[in-house]
């Protein structure tokens, strides 16, 4: 029976500083991985100062007694601080210090002699050798800097503990433009991804992504609960052949049972969207950009499987089954609305104006789906099901054949729509919930927006990565209607 170290409990995450629950392995906020936090020491080590050593006393001398100052002179004042000088003894180099009477004549030759430097007046040297080149400090006499530098009081010989903390951190610091650590947020992070201070291991970059554009935004997380996040997006814009925009994203889903669903996800999304932007821009109509995009992105998932024999050996379960994905995605040219999909991501249409119908633009290919369809169950009963999300389409080699679906909207209103993984729409099923959850301004701030929504989905429990993209659609009201024709 092994036995296991229990994690210490910590007060904030490394990630974004916001207090975990207890018992939370991942930060409810960000996702942030709580067991990689290396434990602290048990205690603090302190810095050793440096001190000169003792000078060697001479033989049969006595140790110097420093005479005590009376607490207050004759005039019940506080009685002056005794400078080194005033007292018989020897400096921290075994010297005899120079006697207060020195002093004043060293003091009378500078005032002798206005024209020489300041310092520079002969005078007695002190037995031992000559007086050290830098100068010295004061400590108990600021009013007389000329007297302080024969004063015989020297510099510390260490430096404040406190300020080599803050130099020792300053030094680790990464230069500008380098990436900060997580865990002590002062060391630079080597190409491996590990911090040259600490050694914390750093989040990996696709644990949460986000780009925003005019007229586009998205979010990806990794959730509270997967060890990687295997969702991927594209966004982007261009021009149509007779100049006007057109807005692209595009949501993958990687298949969690599958080898690979990270590469599967991210290679879809990649192709897709630059198929789209090919083909929008030689003036294809976007129901059959759309279509070309997601037979482009299958061929991309399906090249994944097609690795030389023996590539990777020191992954027996690698090659199992093929990588997998599904695929979501919308299109904005001109005044259609085109949306694509293969699985069971989803697009849905929130007005702008909340007291209109919102809907839903997809429909899963999933066993649920098929039990409604079928008339066998209700839509309640079916999601109840522990099958209900099992899916019956998807983007992979091992997939029984590819069935793109496309649908083209006329929208008659401005309104927002959302394109998201079901990592989102299991916190906000229905159209109706879907609108409740997006923020009133998402229309005027796609990227805010689209950060509630996963900080939504993350506060509902984040069992699943989390992706979701907003396109603002701004049309001019053309009357009543329903919110999207098909057409």
């Amino acid at each position: 029976m092994s036995q296991s170290q229990q994690q210490p409990a910590l007060s904030k995450c490394p990630g974004c500083e916001e207090p975990p629950a207890a018992g939370d392995l991942f930060c409810g906020a960000c996702g942030y991985d709580l067991s990689a936090v290396p434990a602290r020491p048990g205690d603090r080590p302190t810095m050793a100062i440096t001190v000169p050593p003792a000078a060697p006393e001479a033989a049969g001398a006595e140790a110097v007694r420093w005479p005590a100052a009376a607490e207050t002179d004759s005039s019940d004042v506080p009685a002056p601080l005794h400078r080194p000088s005033d007292l018989p003894g020897t400096d921290s180099g075994g010297r005899p210090l120079a006697g207060h009477e020195q002093v004043q004549e060293q003091e009378q030759e500078q005032v002798r002699e206005p024209g020489a430097p300041v310092g520079s007046a002969p005078g007695p040297e002190p037995l031992g050798g000559p007086e050290p080149s830098a100068s010295a400090v004061r400590h108990d006499d600021r009013a007389a800097p000329d007297v302080a530098e024969h004063s015989g009081d020297f510099a510390l010989a260490a430096p404040d503990p406190r300020t080599a903390e803050h130099a020792a951190a300053a030094a680790a610091a990464p230069a500008a433009g380098g990436k900060v650590c997580v865990a002590c947020r002062s060391g630079r992070v080597d190409p491996d991804g590990y911090c040259e201070n600490c050694g914390h291991a750093q989040p990996r970059e696709r644990d949460h992504m986000e780009q925003g554009l005019d007229a586009v935004a998205a979010v990806s997380d990794r959730g509270l609960r997967h060890h990687r996040n295997e969702d991927s997006f594209a966004v982007s814009s261009t021009a149509l052949p007779d100049g006007s925009p057109a807005v692209v994203a595009i949501v993958c889903d990687g298949v969690s049972s599958a080898s690979r669903p990270d590469e599967a996800s991210a290679a879809a999304a990649n192709a897709a969207n630059e198929s789209l932007l090919e083909s929008l821009a030689r003036g294809t109509h976007p129901q059959q950009a759309m279509h070309e995009a997601i037979v482009a992105a299958s061929e991309a998932v399906n090249a994944l499987a097609q690795e030389p024999a023996g590539a990777m050996e020191h992954d027996a379960h690698r090659h199992q089954n093929a990588p997998a994905c599904t695929l979501v995605g919308a299109v904005m040219a001109g005044e259609l609305l085109i949306v694509g999909w293969v699985g069971d991501s989803r697009v849905y249409w929130v007005p702008q104006d909340r007291t209109q119908p919102t809907a839903r633009l997809t429909e899963d290919d999933s066993w649920a789906a098929q039990m409604v369809a079928a008339g066998l169950m209700n839509e309640a009963e079916a999601y109840a099901d522990e099958r209900a999300h099992a899916i019956t389409g998807w983007l992979g080699a091992d997939a029984y054949e590819l069935e793109p679906h496309t649908a083209a909207f006329k929208p008659d209103r401005p309104g927002l729509v959302v394109v998201c993984t079901d990592g989102l729409w299991n916190y906000a099923e229905s159209a109706e919930e879907m609108a409740a959850a997006v923020p009133a301004d998402a229309q005027e701030h796609p990227l805010r927006g689209a950060q509630v929504l996963v900080g939504h989905a993350l506060d509902g429990g984040g069992h699943d990565n989390v992706t979701v993209a907003l396109l603002p659609f701004a049309v001019r009201p053309q009357g009543a209607g329903s919110a999207c024709e098909t057409v």
